[in-house]
């Protein structure tokens, strides 16, 4: 197939599909190895870019899928309803951090972290699709084991959980000494 029809394939399919597409499934119904297709991605994500274009091709971990460029959301509010914007509370960053940074991990894991019940926090952030249950641990009672998805890689802006920033030393020493404190106070009331 010539690069140009593989291209139009490439569009094609993900523009219907909506949802990411593995590279090695894009590269199979090409039949091409998965350089080649990667290639052709890649000159589509750069001349998407050239074109100013209000699409784009995103990678989330060795899958593309297209999408509305940022820049655009504030035309598409104009023509449609505002979408319901899910509000994170520091609860729920405070569990989806620990969940981004430990995964695969159990509720209990979690809580274990927290130090208080954390049921409620991780059910809302399954539901807001940016954690899923990824399995269950191999123990008695086989809790479950739960991860990030890719619609938390859209929505903080990374192509892999490699990329997640991280702390310092000094700041997770500060940590301890915050959480150290707030355990002290928590003793005494």
């Amino acid at each position: 197939m010539e690069r140009n029809g593989a291209a139009a394939v490439i569009e094609a399919i993900l523009f219907t599909m909506g949802e990411s597409v593995p590279l090695e499934k894009l590269a199979d119904v090409l039949e091409l190895g998965t350089d080649e297709t990667k290639e052709i991605i890649l000159a589509m994500m750069a001349e998407y870019e050239k074109q100013d274009r209000g699409i784009q091709i995103i990678e989330l971990e060795g899958a593309y899928q297209m999408c509305t460029k940022k820049q655009m959301y504030e035309y598409l509010i104009k023509i449609a309803r505002q979408p319901k914007k899910q509000v994170l509370t520091d609860v729920l960053l405070e569990t989806l951090s620990i969940i981004a940074y430990k995964q695969p991990v159990t509720r209990m894991e979690i809580e274990k972290i927290r130090g208080v019940s954390s049921g409620h926090a991780v059910n809302k952030l399954v539901e807001y699709n940016l954690v899923c249950e990824i399995g269950r641990l191999d123990v008695p009672g086989r809790p479950l084991l739960f991860g990030t998805t890719e619609e938390f890689l859209r929505s903080f802006g990374v192509n892999s959980i490699d990329e997640l920033p991280q702390p310092q030393p000094e700041q997770v020493e500060e940590f301890r000494h915050e959480a150290e404190e707030e355990l002290e106070i928590r003793m005494k009331v």
